[in-house]
Parts: structure tokens; sequence; C-alpha cells
């Protein structure tokens, strides 16, 4: 299995190799010349969500059985661009693990491989909509003291040494808590999501998918809470 991990990550390198490349020309002409090569380079990256998933299924989240790497793996092309964003493609090949597949609206286990020490491993639910939003503030405000234990857990922050992200929160509370509310530093924030930046150096070493799965497996409490909330 070992050997394995070495042949994929090997592959892996030139999937970091393509990927550079087109952030130096991050346009439809080059991508219509390259298209061969991107081609390959998803083919690559496939064949490692394969090996992750067979992984994950059988040691953290069973109900992935019966999924397929292209069930979790995001598109490259860019659908939210704004008009001041010029580049069509992400910089990035990456992939949501969660039953339903990458969209499901669940929190889940995520990786991205981007060059540069771009890729990283995540997990729990980035940017739910409305809904979701409240129903997992909710549980914060009913079940304070649990989420707190599992957010400080000493193995998740070995994984995830930054915590929950909180670059994006509300600048005031939201509707129906009170802004003295003791949580509110939590209830404020617009995602539920922890993730962990790797150089390329340990992206091509033949431990990575290990590290990858020992990370989502300290992140496995705080997704079943979340989850508990989201259902």
């Amino acid at each position: 299995m070992r050997r394995r991990f070495v042949f994929l990550l090997m592959k892996l390198a030139l999937v970091l190799d393509f990927l550079a490349d087109l952030a130096a020309h991050n346009h439809k002409a080059w991508m219509d010349e390259h298209r061969a090569r991107y081609h390959a380079a998803r083919a690559e990256y496939a064949a490692f969500v394969e090996e992750l998933l067979r992984l994950a299924s059988a040691e953290l989240e069973p109900d992935l059985r019966g999924l397929r790497a292209t069930d979790l793996m995001f598109r490259i092309n860019k659908n939210d661009r704004s008009q001041l964003d010029p580049e069509p493609y992400k910089r990035h090949m990456g992939a949501g693990f969660k039953p339903g597949g990458r969209h499901a609206p669940r929190a889940g286990y995520f990786v991205a491989v981007q060059p540069g020490g771009g890729t990283y491993v995540g997990a729990g639910r980035r940017l739910p909509d409305a809904a979701e939003l409240a129903r997992i503030r909710q549980e914060i405000h009913y079940n304070g003291p649990a989420f707190h234990a599992l957010r400080q857990d000493a193995n998740l922050l070995r994984h995830f040494p930054q915590g929950l992200e909180m670059a994006q929160a509300l600048k005031t509370a939201p509707k129906g808590y009170d802004r003295t509310d003791p949580d509110i530093a939590w209830l404020r924030l617009k995602s539920y999501f922890v993730w962990q930046h790797f150089p390329d150096a340990e992206v091509v070493r033949p431990d990575f998918p290990d590290r990858v799965l020992a990370a989502w497996q300290a992140a496995r409490p705080l997704v079943d809470f979340l989850n508990g909330a989201l259902d």
C-alpha cells in the first residue's frame, strides 16, 4: 500500500506542475491549447481522491461508500467570477467528501491541491445558507459547553492550530440573539470550518494521505456536531 501511495504522490507532483503553469497563464486560449494536459492532471488528481475515498469510507465515514471521485471533485471553472476577476479557472483542484456528494447540504471533509503552499485540508461547513446557519447557531446556543469542548479539543488543534475560521462574521449579533450573549463571537460566524495549509514538499511526501485522514479524524467530532444541528 505504501508503494501505491508513493506512486500516487509522484503523480500528484505532476498536478502541482500543471496548476503552477495554469496560474501563470490563466486564460481560455492557454487552456484550450493545453486541454490534453489538463485532462491528464485531472485524472491523476481523481486517482488521489479515489484512494482517499477508499480510506475515508473504511475508517472515517461509511456512508461515503458507493461514491466515486467524480461525485466529490469540484469543477476547475469558476462559476462566481466578478467583473474584477479576469481569471476563468481556479488555481487549485479540490474535492468535498460528504455522503451525497460535494454539494450535499451538510458538513464534511475537504482537500484541495494548489502549488506554492496553497494546498489545504479542511473540515466543517463553509458558508452555509441562512437556514443552515440558524440551525447551527441554535445548537451552539443550546449546547455551548459541548461546542466549546469540541472546538478546543487538543487533537483537533494539533491538526488545525488556528481552530475555527474567524475571518467571516457578522458585524453585529444575528437576529434573535443578544449582543451581550457570552457566545456571541461564535454565533456571529458565517462559517464553521477548520483548515490547514501544506507546503508543496509535504504534499508529495508518501505519508500525505495518512496526514489528511488523521486530520479529518481529528475533526470528526466537530463535523458530527454540525451535522447533528443540520439534520
